[in-house]
């Protein structure tokens, strides 16, 4: 069996009821939503929620809200591992057994169906226990700069100041959409951010982490650009 689980708590801090908020024109966890069930993998969609809002409204897209996440699992130092691990039990428990899960963030307007259904081809072919997006940092990092308590300006790697970008090795972040795993990974605990895990690149226009009021404009301008 392999189900999508969308963590969506309720009391988001920075950007109040963010995981339901209006992302140009609809709740933003619908796109997350929608992009899960169009790429056709997916026996159950689950949303992870302990807010009663963001479940009626992950119903109305399609979702399944099966439980209410627990107190313990919905504070703002419980982890997104713990989250999947919940679900995955809850599943195997209730459901039938689990072999893949894909976690996928309810902040992610830009994933696609079709990144969805390739990066779980990728991680059956390499045959890891992990595949997650990946974006490329858009200028080298052995370049990168910082400011000391004086306020002056260091380089962080200054030997080297004097090389040539296309020298340097490449370097990438974690995008921020999607986690596909075996779900006996997840339990275990493996280190998704190791050999344990085969990267699946996105470009860095279809990659926004939102955060911020100012990630969120910045994001729905890059989303309806995209549509012209």
């Amino acid at each position: 069996m392999k189900i999508a689980i969308i963590p969506a708590r309720g009391g988001s801090k920075r950007i109040p009821r963010k995981n339901i908020r209006p992302f140009c024109d609809k709740p933003i966890i619908a796109r997350s939503i929608e992009a899960a069930i169009e790429s056709e993998l997916f026996d159950h969609v689950i949303v992870s929620t302990d807010c009663q809002e963001i479940a009626e409204i992950a119903r109305s897209y399609g979702a399944e809200t099966p439980f209410v996440r627990p107190t313990e699992l919905s504070s703002d130092v419980a982890t997104t591992r713990v989250v999947v691990n919940h679900t995955i039990n809850w599943v195997n428990d209730n459901l039938g057994e689990v072999d893949y899960a894909c976690c996928l963030y309810a902040t992610a307007p830009f994933v696609t169906a079709e990144a969805i259904r390739q990066s779980f081809a990728q991680l059956l072919d390499v045959g890891s226990d992990f595949c997650f997006t990946v974006t490329s940092f858009p200028s080298p990092i052995q370049r990168a700069l910082f400011m000391d308590d004086s306020g002056q300006v260091e380089m962080f790697s200054p030997e080297h100041l004097q090389s040539r970008s296309q020298d340097l090795i490449a370097a990438y972040h974690d995008a921020g959409q999607f986690y596909w795993g075996k779900a006996e990974a997840f339990l275990r605990g493996d280190i998704m951010y190791s050999s344990h895990a085969t990267p699946y690149i996105v470009p860095r226009y279809q990659v926004q982490d939102i955060d911020t009021e100012e990630d969120w404009v910045f994001a729905e301008r890059i989303f309806v650009a995209g549509r012209m």
